[in-house]
């Protein structure tokens, strides 16, 4: 009779210790995938040599560090992308870029983004992505920004122009580990209407956002 009770507390204790490890597993790899996911600056599928080898073609044209539209104070971790447009048809993104420039010697305003796509599909790059770009009110700390150049004053974007958009914001997802659901538009952020085309036709913004997933599908 003691031998079977003995036996008996044994099986318990031997299964309470199994099912006590299976949670530290669970817990331990719950953790493991939380912490993946907060790392910035990396991309989510590839490692970073294979980041770069689908990185568009992006001209380097940093701003002179300056409090008006380069302040140079480090970003947090990055957990969003901003499309913006620029508000000014028929406007390059050099001359956008210039403009920014300028604001160091005018002061007329606080202003920047991280880059800008232009009417013919180029990108210019305009503040590195470890550094906050005046773009996005309250969201400049932890976003990246991309400002978009129009040919006229609905704000719709050219094929071109859009097609290059969709790599570049694809792109910057994986390579910043930036889910694509967490790409806004400035609307989103303050209620402006920016980038106006997309506010005014919801049915574009869902489209794009397809896009930018396909993309990131066919890349992976």
């Amino acid at each position: 009779m003691n031998k079977r009770r003995k036996t008996g507390g044994i099986s318990w204790l031997y299964w309470a210790l199994v099912i006590l490890l299976v949670i530290i597993i669970v817990i331990l790899a719950i953790l493991l995938v939380v912490e993946k996911n907060k790392r910035p600056g990396r991309a989510s599928v590839y490692n970073v040599e294979n980041v770069e080898q689908y990185r568009p073609e992006i001209d380097v044209e940093l701003l002179t560090p300056n409090m008006y539209s380069r302040p140079e104070t480090p970003v947090g971790t990055i957990t969003g992308i901003v499309i913006h447009y620029v508000a000014n048809p028929g406007t390059s993104a050099i001359d956008n870029r210039n403009y920014f420039e300028g604001l160091k010697d005018s002061h007329e305003t606080y202003a920047s983004s991280h880059f800008i796509v232009g009417l013919e599909g180029e990108i210019v790059q305009c503040i590195p992505t470890s550094e906050v770009a005046y773009a996005s009110n309250e969201r400049n700390s932890d976003t990246v920004s991309i400002e978009v150049c129009h040919p006229d004053e609905t704000g719709k974007f050219k094929d071109v122009t859009y097609d290059s958009l969709v790599e570049l914001t694809g792109w910057l997802c994986e390579y910043l580990h930036v889910p694509v659901e967490n790409v806004i538009r400035h609307y989103d952020v303050t209620g402006k209407l920016c980038p106006l085309y997309y506010v005014e036709h919801e049915d574009a913004w869902v489209q794009f956002k397809d896009d930018v997933y396909q993309w990131v599908e066919r890349h992976q």
